[in-house]
């Protein structure tokens, strides 16, 4: 027999010899069972290990002289595209009259014939062509000094830089009557033929990413001293019978880029209460009026957020803000709104009489936003580390072969003491 070496004292794994091992039937269904149980409890712990979860923080937003890029998609169906301006300002002082880029113009048939899009026009301001005048030729502003992005420096050779020229000095256009340029293009006419017709705009503004507004609102706009004005005056003088008012459908708004659908789908729909980003609240709103009096104001607080793709780290080096590792900078917000009648009020008829409304503005579509301070990071991480996982499995085959050896000799037990009893009975 070999010598007993000095830890043979501390094993703790004691050894029976092959007589008195001892195989039973219900030790093999505890063995299968619990081998099942194994299996199950080891397939859960790796799908649990794969598992990406999203963990959010919340930090100070550092950016400084940022772009937002404002994607919006809005239907007016009883306002006219030549009626229909779009305007953007902010509190640093910028302002957009008129937006002209990145923005399309649609028209669509009134809705009493489906509403189907007749054109699709790039919000340019020379949309007439003029090349077909002489090159001599110099158009009257009537009084105005020509627009300084005027094809030909000095002159107001369309009628749209006619009306641009009237914009800058302040004054109110109308149809155009008298004005040589407005009727070679038949401007009246041709805004008499889309009276009925409805418009929708479509596209994206870039925006300073600070406190401001944009809007929608009938008519050429300009600054009258402190105050933005529009040129109502086409707006109102409707012919007999026709009416505009700002009746709206928002198909979509969103500011920045929008989660790639792939990200959406592996994230599933338990990411849904921290993702709730690409669900832009004001997606399919709308809203309905026939007061061509009526003014709607949104206010939107808008949260910049990201979004970190696992692994990012290694592969966002030198890219932009949506590159092929699936990392995203975008934003979230939260709306509220308002609306009232130009003509003053209160809301009696919705049970708060004691609710009243001031007289005068403009009508249209108003959209106010804010920027929150703080910035949310959604940061895709794997649920464990692969040491986990290990330990785990361990814990996994310990504990049920520690349980199944419990229970197989709590089986064993219980039958040897029965048999003993029969055997005493007998």
């Amino acid at each position: 027999m070999a010598a007993k070496s000095r830890f043979t004292k501390l094993d703790a794994f004691t050894k029976t010899v092959d007589e008195a091992r001892i195989r039973t039937t219900s030790g093999g269904i505890v063995t299968i069972v619990s081998l099942i149980v194994v299996v199950f409890l080891a397939w859960g712990e790796w799908a649990d290990y794969r598992k990406i979860v999203i963990h959010p923080e919340l930090i100070v937003d550092k950016g400084r002289g940022e772009r937002m890029e404002i994607h919006l998609n809005v239907t007016f169906p009883k306002m006219p595209c030549e009626l229909l301006t779009l305007d953007v300002m902010d509190v640093s002082g910028e302002q957009q009259h008129g937006v002209a880029h990145g923005v399309n113009k649609v028209r669509l048939q009134p809705p009493s014939r489906g509403g189907g899009v007749i054109d699709i026009n790039s919000l340019n301001l020379h949309q007439e062509d003029a090349t077909h005048l002489d090159p001599a030729y110099c158009g009257n502003c009537y009084g105005a000094q020509a627009p300084s992005n005027a094809v030909k420096p000095g002159c107001c050779n369309t009628c749209d830089e006619v009306r641009e020229a009237y914009a800058q000095a302040a004054w109110a256009f109308g149809r155009g009557e008298n004005v040589e340029q407005c009727e070679r293009e038949h401007y009246a006419e041709r805004l008499d033929e889309q009276r009925a017709e409805g418009c929708r705009i479509e596209g994206g503004l870039q925006v300073n990413k600070v406190v401001g507004n944009f809007h929608f609102a009938p008519g050429r706009s300009f600054s009258q001293g402190n105050m933005h004005v529009h040129d109502l005056k086409n707006y109102y003088d409707a012919p007999t019978g026709q009416t505009h008012d700002f009746t709206h459908s928002i198909h979509s708004l969103r500011f920045g880029p929008q989660l790639p659908e792939s990200v959406i789908k592996n994230l599933g729909s338990s990411s849904l209460p921290w993702t709730n980003h690409h669900l832009n609240p004001l997606d399919g709103s709308s809203q309905i009026t026939t007061d061509p009096n009526y003014n709607y104001m949104y206010f939107v607080k808008i949260v910049p957020t990201s979004y970190l793709a696992l692994g990012w780290e290694q592969k966002a080096r030198n890219r932009g803000l949506l590159s092929d590792d699936g990392s995203v900078e975008t934003h979230q917000y939260s709306v509220t709104s308002h609306k009232r009648s130009l003509q003053g009020g209160d809301d009696a008829a919705e049970g708060h009489a004691e609710r009243l409304h001031s007289k005068g503005g403009i009508p249209g579509v108003f959209f106010s936003y804010d920027i929150s301070p703080m910035k949310v990071v959604n940061r895709e991480e794997k649920s464990k580390t692969f040491l986990g996982f290990v330990a785990g499995l361990c814990a996994i085959v310990g504990g049920t072969l520690t349980v199944a050896a419990a229970v197989d000799r709590g089986l064993f037990e219980g039958t040897t003491r029965l048999k003993k009893m029969r055997s005493k009975d007998q």
